[in-house]
């Protein structure tokens, strides 16, 4: 099995993961913060873990209202992660800075020719802010990013991990690691804080563990097991006990989606709420609390 992983055909795809590993730390969220945002209390005045998921739910209906792709909002997802875990942003600025990472997602991904005005955008989205508030926003944004907008994202990772596993599938049994299933479960994970704190790579991989054995596919046990000592990952941390499942439902437009997520326990962690009072003018209290956010740096 391992050697058709190594195949003249798989040294492309090989070689471009390898690439990506060395490049996943430099576009991580700080855990830190992350961590102090789960820890807040809910009392309207501090970012909190239970904001942050209706905001990133908000742009996953955004990307499937104007058909962006899934690699667009998990690069939307990591630039708000990324903010968020640098700057202290109360409740009522997160509309401006989520509406800000998701157009400088669709920016930096999307054709140019599929990219929305921002007035457009703003008037879909419902928020009351000027396209000036947005624009002033996306500079601070780029700002606390270092102007690093070609982040490596788990989105990338699970392409090429599902690249490579389908080699080691028949044509009859490639059906049954559907790779929109895929799409749909880091979709889920995104839509979670704690998924955040795992690295991309770790993400994707226990999300094709997870569902190869959910489609009981034993044969690529050993395919698997090839891409976890490539990829750096602990083996016994992939497969043993600690793989935990757990399912939920949520409701995107008119249907409902069932989602199956899996992650690492010590590894792997329509429109909601939209409708806060928004300031008029954000980006000057984002200014204004940025040197109490040194701790956090």
């Amino acid at each position: 099995m391992i050697e058709t992983l190594v195949t003249t055909e798989a040294q492309e795809l090989l070689y471009q993961l390898t690439a990506l590993l060395e490049q996943e730390l430099r576009c991580q969220p700080k855990a830190s913060g992350l961590r102090l945002i789960e820890s807040a209390h809910d009392n309207g005045l501090r970012m909190t873990a239970r904001l942050r998921d209706f905001e990133v739910k908000d742009l996953l209906s955004l990307t499937q209202f104007f058909g962006f792709h899934t690699e667009t909002f998990s690069l939307a997802v990591n630039f708000l992660d990324r903010f968020l875990s640098k700057m202290k942003v109360q409740p009522k600025h997160l509309g401006c800075v989520g509406l800000s990472c998701f157009y400088l997602a669709v920016k930096a991904s999307e054709e140019e020719r599929n990219v929305p005005l921002a007035t457009d955008l703003i008037r879909i989205s419902q928020y009351r802010f000027t396209v000036s508030d947005m624009m002033r926003m996306e500079k601070i944004v780029l700002e606390k990013l270092c102007w690093k907008v070609k982040a490596t994202t788990a989105f990338q990772f699970l392409q090429l991990y599902h690249s490579l596993i389908h080699e080691n599938l028949s044509c009859e049994r490639r059906k049954y690691l559907n790779f929109e299933r895929l799409e749909t479960q880091l979709k889920a994970c995104h839509c979670r804080i704690m998924f955040s704190k795992a690295k991309p790579s770790v993400l994707a991989l226990s999300i094709m563990a997870l569902e190869i054995e959910e489609q009981k596919l034993p044969e690529l046990t050993e395919a698997l097991e090839f891409l976890q000592l490539h990829s750096r990952v602990c083996v016994d941390r992939v497969s043993g006990k600690e793989v935990k499942m757990y399912a939920r439902a949520y409701t995107v437009g008119k249907g409902e989606i069932h989602w199956y997520i899996g992650f690492f326990y010590g590894f792997v962690f329509g429109l909601g709420w939209f409708f806060s009072h928004l300031a008029r003018y954000p980006w000057l209290l984002i200014l204004c609390e940025e040197a109490e956010s040194t701790c956090m740096k």
